[in-house]
């Protein structure tokens, strides 16, 4: 249903207990020189990127910039050229923070047509701790309803997943994310084609993570709303642009330099980039 690789579905575990030694000054993520390639061409170059803990970070760019490349290579999804990945300070991710990072691709790479119900698709957030082919308990049941709950979709646990609205379908993906208890959160588009109360109770959510010190990495797309739902942001197009506190990062300048069009003024560059 959800063409996950068994890599991706490494990093989807319930059960991750926290890291016990991040702090709010640790580095969650710390990328230098990542370079990929598509059929011999590069899509990202040279990119240099660190986000501490307990940040919320949104990653804007055009269309084609590799924003959805970004977070595949940083999860190990693709092949990268060169460049090294490290997660809470370490070269290598270890099973236990692979089990604190969680992943919600964007909503397109779904077969929405599998005949699964919402519950169901929450359940699979716990396959990597438990295995394949073994049974859900009921205290996993318990968890994914109040993670359904949650997100305001209890009550179509038992619904099926196509037949539920763009919105209600990512808030299901979401509560799958939820209920991993993750550190580190990678999420796709997660505000793209859906209604504005679901907007509302998935920023709502993760603004709650944030409080608690998860960190959240987020592609998104639109530039009107960027400054009311992240602290951080990164530029991204192809290289990085720029990044670092959004209200300084997303200026007229910068989102020229990014989008590769003049524009006079910030407000009336958002308005033509989001129609475009």
């Amino acid at each position: 249903m959800f063409r996950n690789t068994v890599k991706e579905q490494s990093f989807m575990n319930n059960n991750a207990q926290p890291l016990q030694d991040l702090t709010q000054d640790q580095i969650a993520l710390k990328i230098t020189k990542l370079s990929v390639a598509y059929h011999q061409t590069l899509v990202l170059e040279a990119i240099d990127f660190e986000i501490k803990k307990g940040t919320m970070l949104g990653i804007i760019g055009p269309n084609g910039a590799g924003k959805s490349t970004f977070l595949k290579a940083c999860l190990g999804l693709i092949p990268t050229v060169e460049g090294e990945i490290l997660f809470f300070d370490h070269k290598k991710c270890s099973k236990q923070e692979q089990q604190s990072i969680s992943y919600v691709p964007q909503r397109e790479s779904v077969d929405w047509y599998f005949p699964i119900s919402a519950l169901d698709v929450v359940l699979m957030g716990f396959y990597a701790s438990i295995g394949w082919g073994r049974c859900i308990k009921k205290t996993h049941k318990e968890k994914a309803l109040k993670a359904l709950d949650r997100l305001g979709m209890s009550e179509f646990a038992n619904r099926p997943i196509g037949q539920l609205s763009g919105g209600q379908q990512q808030r299901v993906f979401i509560a799958r994310a939820l209920v991993q208890d993750a550190d580190l959160y990678f999420l796709d588009e997660p505000f793209a084609g859906i209604d504005a109360p679901t907007e509302e109770i998935i920023l709502k959510l993760l603004k709650a993570l944030q409080e608690e010190g998860k960190t959240i990495i987020c592609v998104h797309h639109d530039l009107n709303t960027a400054k009311n739902y992240f602290n951080s942001c990164m530029l991204l197009n192809r290289k990085v642009i720029e990044i670092g506190d959004i209200n300084q990062v997303l200026t007229n300048a910068n989102l020229c330099r990014t989008y590769g069009r003049p524009c006079d003024g910030a407000a009336n560059f958002c308005f033509s980039a989001k129609k475009s």
